[in-house]
C-alpha cells in the first residue's frame, strides 16, 4: 500500500503542481520532441519556441489535476485520515459549547456574554469559506488542512491560557473563538477541492458521505469524553483533550502522508503571496452564467439553513416541550442515527450510478431524501406531545439531512472539479449567513407566537424553496470549461 498522493514524485504533473507553476518542463519538451520525430515532424520549432505549443495555464492545471487521482489503497488510507480529521474538526469546535457553563461559573459571564463567546466562531467562519476552496484549487486540498489544523490545534490547546491572560475574560475568548472560525472556514472547501481532484467520479458519493460523517463522531466524542473529563478534571481539560488530539493527527498526516519538499513549496508560496505565485484563474463569468450553479448555491443554501436552526433550537425545544426527559437520549440519539445514515446514502448513490443510473438523477433522488422527507420529519415535530414520538422524528429529520453529503455537496465537484473548492466556498458562505438569520429569525418566531409548530415550518419551507430550485435547474455535466473544451 502507497502512502498516499505525495506531491514529491518526479512526473511532469506532480512537479507542475507543487512547484506552482504552469510552464512546460524539458522533460515534457522532450516527450513531445521525441512523438514529433516518431511521426516524422522536426521539433527544432518546438524546443525553440515552446510558448507557441503550451496549452493554456488554467487547462494544463486541470488535465494535471486529472491524472493524479488516487489509487483505491490510497483512496482508502486518506477517507479514514480525513475522517479523522473532521471528527477532530468537530471535537476543538464544540469544546467551548461544552464548557460554556462551567466558564460563564469561573468568570461571571452572564448568558448574553456567553452568547456572544459562541456566534464569534461564526463570524470568523464566514470570512474564510471562499479563501479557502481558492487556496485548495490552487496549493492542494491536504495542504490548507494540515497548516490550518496545525493552527487551530494550537489555539485548543492554548484556549486556557489565554482566559487567564489579564483580567479581559470575555474579549480573548472573543478574539480566540473569532480566529477558531477562520481556521476551521477553509476546512470543508479545501476538502471538496481536494476529493474532487482526487477521487473518482463513481466513488465521490461515499467517500464524502463517509468524510462528512466525522462530523457527527465528533460532537458523540466531546458529548461523552468531554463530559466526563468535564467532571473530574475541569474545563480546561477538555481543551487541552481535542486540541492534543487534532496536532497528534497533524503529525500523522505530515509524517505518512506529506512529503517535506511539499510543504516547504506551499509556505514559500503562501510567504510570498499568492498573487505573486500565479495569476487566479477561476471562470468567474463562465460559472454564474449557469443556471445549475446557481441552483446547486440555493439548496447548499437551503440545507445549511435549516440544518443550523434544528441544530441550534433542538435542545431548546426538547427542554420546555418535554421538561422531565433525559438530556443525553435527545442530544445524543439524533447523532447516533445520523453516522450509519450518511455511510449509508454514500453506498446507494454511489451503487445506482454503478448500476447505470445517470448522474444528475441520483443527485436529485438525495436531495429529496435530503431536503424534502427531512422536511417532512421535521414538520411532525410541531404536532406531537409524545416524546418518543419528537425523538423519532428529530432522528429521523436529522438522519436524512445527511444524505445533502452525497446530493448537492457532490454536485458541486460534478460541476466544476478544476475549481469545486472556490465553488463550495461560495455556497458555504451563503448558507453558513442564512443559517445565522435563521437561528435568528426562529428566536423571532417563538418569541412573537409563543409555538413552535412556526419553526419547523420555517424550516420546511426552506427545505422545499432549496429541493424545488435544484430539481428544477439542477444538472451535472462541467461547467467550468470553455466552449472550445467541452467539443474536444
Amino acid at each position: 500500500m502507497g502512502r498516499g498522493p505525495k506531491s514529491g514524485d518526479t512526473s511532469w504533473e506532480g512537479q507542475t503542481e507543487a512547484a506552482g507553476t504552469d510552464t512546460w518542463t524539458w522533460a515534457a519538451l522532450s516527450g513531445r520532441e521525441a512523438e514529433g520525430r516518431a511521426q516524422g515532424h522536426c521539433c527544432a520549432h518546438v524546443v525553440l519556441s515552446p510558448n507557441l505549443m503550451q496549452p493554456p495555464p488554467d487547462e494544463t492545471r486541470r488535465d494535471a489535476a486529472e491524472n493524479v487521482q488516487w489509487s483505491r489503497p490510497e483512496c482508502q488510507v486518506w477517507t479514514g485520515t480525513l475522517l479523522l480529521g473532521t471528527c477532530l474538526l468537530y471535537c476543538a469546535r464544540v469544546t467551548m459549547p461544552v464548557c460554556t457553563v462551567a466558564m460563564s461559573q469561573d468568570f461571571g459571564w452572564n448568558k448574553k456574554e456567553a452568547g456572544i463567546v459562541l456566534s464569534s466562531f461564526f463570524w470568523g467562519y464566514c470570512l474564510t469559506q471562499v479563501m479557502g476552496g481558492h487556496l485548495g484549487d490552487r496549493i492542494g486540498g491536504e495542504k490548507v488542512i494540515l497548516l490550518s489544523a496545525t493552527t487551530w490545534g494550537s489555539i485548543t490547546m492554548a484556549t486556557p491560557l489565554l482566559a487567564h491572560l489579564g483580567s479581559a475574560h470575555l474579549v480573548s475568548m472573543v478574539f480566540s473563538r473569532v480566529l477558531m472560525g477562520l481556521l476551521q472556514g477553509v476546512y470543508f472547501p479545501a476538502l471538496t477541492s481536494l476529493l474532487s481532484q482526487r477521487v473518482r467520479e463513481s466513488e465521490r458519493a461515499f467517500t464524502y458521505s463517509t468524510v462528512g460523517a466525522g462530523s457527527q463522531f465528533g460532537m458523540l466524542v466531546t458529548g461523552a469524553v468531554g463530559s466526563l473529563l468535564l467532571d473530574w478534571c475541569g474545563w480546561q481539560s477538555v481543551f487541552y483533550f481535542s486540541g492534543g488530539l487534532t496536532l497528534l493527527w497533524v503529525c500523522y498526516v505530515y509524517r505518512y502522508l506529506l512529503s517535506e519538499k511539499d510543504l516547504i513549496l506551499t509556505l514559500g508560496v503562501l510567504a510570498q503571496g499568492l498573487s505573486m505565485a500565479r495569476p487566479s484563474k477561476v471562470p468567474w463569468r463562465l460559472l454564474f452564467r449557469k443556471p445549475s450553479v446557481w441552483a446547486v448555491i440555493c439548496s447548499q443554501l437551503s440545507s445549511a439553513c435549516s440544518f443550523f436552526i434544528l441544530l441550534s433550537w433542538l435542545p431548546t425545544f426538547f427542554k420546555e416541550t418535554f421538561p422531565h426527559s433525559k438530556g443525553w437520549i435527545f442530544n445524543v440519539v439524533p447523532w447516533l442515527v445520523a453516522i450509519p445514515a450518511s455511510l449509508f446514502s454514500g453506498f446507494l448513490s454511489d451503487h445506482l450510478i454503478s448500476q447505470g443510473y445517470t448522474t444528475i438523477v441520483v443527485r436529485k433522488l438525495m436531495q429529496v431524501m435530503g431536503l424534502g422527507l427531512s422536511s417532512v420529519f421535521a414538520l411532525c415535530l410541531g404536532h406531537t406531545s409524545s416524546f418518543l414520538k419528537a425523538v423519532v422524528f428529530a432522528s429521523a429529520s436529522i438522519g436524512l439531512q445527511t444524505f445533502n453529503h452525497s446530493g448537492i455537496s457532490v454536485n458541486i465537484q460534478d460541476l466544476a472539479p478544476s475549481c469545486a473548492g472556490f465553488l463550495f466556498g461560495v455556497a458555504n458562505t451563503a448558507g453558513a449567513l442564512a443559517g445565522v438569520v435563521g437561528v435568528c429569525l426562529g428566536g423571532y418566531l417563538i418569541e412573537a407566537t409563543g409555538s413552535w409548530t412556526c419553526v419547523f415550518n420555517l424550516v420546511a419551507v426552506i427545505s422545499i424553496l432549496g429541493l424545488g430550485t435544484f430539481l428544477v435547474f439542477g444538472q451535472a455535466q462541467r461547467v467550468d470549461l470553455s466552449p472550445a473544451r467541452e467539443d474536444l
